[in-house]
């Protein structure tokens, strides 16, 4: 199975889809946000719509435990396997040394590309 370039993937879902949200701004223009995992500002756009692109990252407060999250990223081999897609670790460390962990996870090769 072939995968289908990104750019293909928003042009098909950028004006209708289930997580996308429109709401008025400060005027009567329509401000557009989606609701999709692993979009971390929320904001309907290419650059962070985890529809259209295969590298995207989630930070999640943990369930149950105090000061702990779960950072969530994809795995871009494993696209054509969904069961296998997401790769989640679990911090629970000091706020400065999770954000710097965080960081430099994200700041990989793998995520700059």
């Amino acid at each position: 199975m072939t995968t289908v370039p990104g750019s293909l993937v928003w042009e098909l879902v950028k004006k209708k889809n289930y997580f996308l949200i429109k709401q008025f701004g400060n005027s009567n223009t329509k401000v557009r946000f989606s609701k999709e995992p692993n979009n971390l500002y929320n904001v309907h756009s290419y650059k962070f719509s985890s529809l259209a692109n295969s590298k995207t990252v989630a930070v999640q407060p943990s369930a149950g435990e105090d000061k702990a999250v779960v950072l969530s990223t994809t795995k871009t081999k494993k696209q054509n396997a969904p069961a296998k897609l997401q790769h989640k670790t679990l911090m629970r460390k000091e706020f400065r040394k999770m954000a710097k962990s965080i960081k430099n996870q994200v700041l990989t090769p793998e995520f700059c590309t």
